[in-house]
């Protein structure tokens, strides 16, 4: 994956003015943006899922424009082909797993049947083990299966690149540990670039073949550092 990102954007809170300035290019598949609670990870995340559009500025995958200031062009979230974890993973309460990952397979809008199926459901939840649960909701689910779910409605729309928002920091130590396992082997496996960001120096030793490093919301290309 080729990521070619420069951007600028003023974000006000009250009398607080926070500006995210992020300028890099990446060509690996595994890149960890890591730095301090506060530091505009998350804000960085989001202006590469589209769901915050820069002032200025440009981002680029793999040779496509996703955004362009100069030209007015800014591509909306369903159209940029990137799956979003959010940190809380963000499940429908009121659909069960099955409809959850169903909802990701679809176009639109519409709430999945309850017992929907498909191929392509059916094999994500083979691949995270999710079959028994499948009818449950995610109340009813411990921690471990509400991030297979999670995961399983990002991958099930094909993406061409994996956002993960802090992924394991809602895990106790144990499921942690299991969980980075399973994402190391199954990224490994599908070979779905991502963009990964913590604050965990265990996560940057897993998944970081490339490491960004961000601090009061600047990053700059010089801070990359390509782990062979």
């Amino acid at each position: 994956m080729r990521l070619d990102v420069d951007i600028r954007k003023k974000l006000h809170s009250g009398q607080r003015t926070f500006t995210l300035q992020a300028r890099f290019s990446t060509l690996g598949e595994r890149v960890v943006v890591t730095g301090p609670s506060g530091a505009g990870k998350s804000l960085l995340l989001k202006v590469l899922a589209g769901l915050l559009r820069p002032d200025v500025g440009h981002v680029r995958i793999d040779g496509e424009t996703l955004f362009d200031s100069a030209s007015g062009l800014c591509q909306p979230p369903q159209a940029r082909a990137v799956a979003y974890l959010f940190q809380d993973y963000a499940l429908f309460p009121h659909l069960n797993v099955r409809q959850n990952i169903g909802f990701g397979a679809q176009k639109g809008w519409r709430n999945p049947a309850a017992g929907h199926t498909g191929a392509d459901v059916e094999r994500w939840l083979d691949a995270f083990g999710l079959h028994e649960v499948a009818r449950q909701y995610p109340h009813e689910l411990s921690g471990g299966q509400r991030q297979r779910t999670a995961l399983a409605r990002a991958l099930v729309s094909q993406p061409r690149a994996l956002l993960l928002d802090e992924p394991f920091a809602a895990l106790d130590t144990d499921l942690r540990v299991n969980m980075r396992a399973e994402l190391d082997t199954l990224q490994r496996r599908l070979g779905v670039p991502m963009v990964l960001i913590t604050h965990d120096p265990e996560d940057v030793k897993i998944f970081g073949n490339q490491v960004l490093h961000m601090n009061q919301g600047t990053l700059q290309e010089e801070t990359v550092h390509e782990r062979r």
